[in-house]
């Protein structure tokens, strides 16, 4: 078979890339350039067109495994049968990572029975309706709403919202560092790479097309957020930071960043838990209306 040129996301990459992600749309919160662009720098996932298809592959010395193509369904299938030939020819099994269940679907009408999905609760993104975020009404989001109003009244008029801008970014830059330092990401791998991921998207906000909220206290910066729109009724938040000692900081950039800059879409994707405890049930907490399942795709092993 032809030899297929997979190479890591570029700048120049953005309009091909984002384009096939426009027209073959999924709330998944993978399936955006910046996302892409960002986390290739901390993982070995490379990217191809293929039977004029958008193919994202990630590999190392002990694995080989595939996004699900981004196209047309006629040539996604032809790009499926091209993807286990190129994993025959390396002799290793074929497999496939954050199929959501539609794709999944797909793959089981053109072949009934041949693959099995497992679906990775880790993985799986947590949707919200934007207008309940913003507004936090309702009985389950009480406690939500007693957050925000202690913040405001514990710091009154010395708060404030803002857009992220060119303007403000270092602001937002220099907060990152400092809560670098503080949540010890140096000596955990997994934190490192999460805020590298962070200072670059600050340091290419505009080239990357993204959107972000800054919170102010006393004209300081004590939380901040990072998203961009993902289809055409979800918006996806890729990234918040805020200090841990400012109590409600957290909910309150939420609150607002919805409020502001997302009003627009029906849905928020606050993207996945990674397993972390803390983490999901703060994410539980705030009642997603759905979650967006992905598991991984291997063949069913021939009896």
């Amino acid at each position: 078979m032809k030899e297929i040129q997979f190479k890591r996301a570029q700048l120049e990459d953005r309009e091909i890339i984002s384009h096939y992600f426009e027209h073959h749309t999924s709330r998944s919160c993978e399936r955006t350039f910046a996302n892409v662009y960002l986390w290739s720098r901390q993982y070995p996932v490379t990217w191809a067109v293929v039977e004029d298809t958008l193919v994202f592959k990630s590999e190392d010395e002990n694995h080989l495994a595939f996004a699900y193509p981004a196209g047309e369904p006629h040539k996604v299938k032809k790009t499926l049968e091209v993807l286990m030939e190129y994993s025959r020819d390396r002799e290793v099994p074929f497999q496939m990572y954050n199929v959501t269940p539609e794709y999944f679907a797909q793959l089981e009408e053109w072949y009934p029975g041949r693959f099995q999905i497992e679906y990775v609760r880790d993985d799986a993104d947590y949707v919200y309706e934007a207008e309940k975020l913003a507004t936090l009404s309702g009985k389950k989001l009480h406690g939500k709403r007693n957050h925000i109003n202690k913040f405001k009244s514990t710091y009154e008029d010395r708060w404030s919202y803002e857009k992220m801008t060119k303007d403000n970014v270092e602001d937002c830059f220099q907060m990152a560092l400092k809560w670098r330092n503080e949540n010890g990401c140096e000596d955990d791998p997994e934190k490192r790479g999460e805020i590298c991921v962070t200072l670059n998207s600050l340091r290419l906000l505009e080239e990357l097309g993204l959107t972000g909220g800054v919170l102010r206290i006393d004209g300081d910066v004590v939380a901040f957020t990072i998203g961009e729109p993902i289809c055409e009724d979800t918006f996806v938040v890729h990234i918040e930071k805020a200090y841990a000692d400012v109590q409600g900081a957290y909910p309150m950039i939420n609150q607002q960043f919805v409020e502001h800059e997302c009003r627009d879409y029906q849905y928020v994707n606050r993207e996945e838990d990674t397993g972390a405890e803390g983490l999901r049930k703060a994410k539980l907490s705030y009642r997603p209306v759905f979650l967006v399942e992905k598991g991984t795709v291997t063949e069913k092993s021939a009896v």
